[in-house]
């Protein structure tokens, strides 16, 4: 476990950007695939003025396409959108700005690999990070009340929500519509049934 932003563990850094191959999974989009700024609200649950104010103030920019004068559109990345949700529910649950921002440059600096294996958990002022049991276990035995963020759980409720929303290529290329299975063809029709 370590608490983000700790100098306990150097900072890992990844070859092929800032954050690295986060998803190697090919039913994720690609990187050059992306959504703008209203779908990407839509995806993660927020408002587009905190949308906004996060992409102005660097908390989450866009890593496909920042906006660039009156007009042009910001493209989110999937690893984007999932940001985005990790951040509003830290918010939601009354962590501070200022500590959500030093837990997500944490996970940046890192380059974490494997973001699906994470799991954030706060006692309302200091975020931590753990990626084994032991680590949980360690942290709910410190007798506080904490609550925790799978960023796992995070990534599976985008995925099987990302792929109703349009879609398009940095790289002005064709984006390939995602054929959705038989259970998440189930799920939307209880839902609209």
């Amino acid at each position: 476990m370590v608490e983000a932003g700790s100098p306990e563990r150097p900072p890992e850094r990844v070859a092929g950007g800032e954050q690295g191959e986060l998803f190697p999974d090919a039913s994720l989009p690609d990187e050059l695939v992306g959504y703008r700024g209203p779908a990407a609200c839509q995806i993660a649950g927020i408002t587009y003025r905190q949308l906004d104010y996060w992409a102005r103030t660097k908390l989450v920019a866009p890593s496909i396409r920042t906006a660039h004068g009156s007009g042009s559109q910001r493209l989110y990345s999937f690893k984007d959108i999932l940001v985005l949700k990790v951040v509003k529910r830290l918010l939601d649950t009354g962590v501070s700005l200022q500590n959500i921002r030093v837990a997500v440059e944490h996970l940046r600096v890192r380059g974490v690999r494997d973001l699906a294996r994470v799991t954030l958990f706060s006692d309302g002022t200091t975020v931590y990070e753990c990626t084994s049991p032991e680590e949980i276990v360690d942290l709910l035995q410190g007798g506080q009340g904490v609550f925790g963020i799978a960023v796992s759980g995070a990534m599976q409720e985008i995925n099987g929500t990302i792929h109703e929303f349009p879609a398009e290529r940095a790289d002005g290329g064709v984006v390939e519509a995602v054929v959705p299975d038989e259970l998440t063809q189930r799920r939307n029709a209880r839902r609209t049934g």
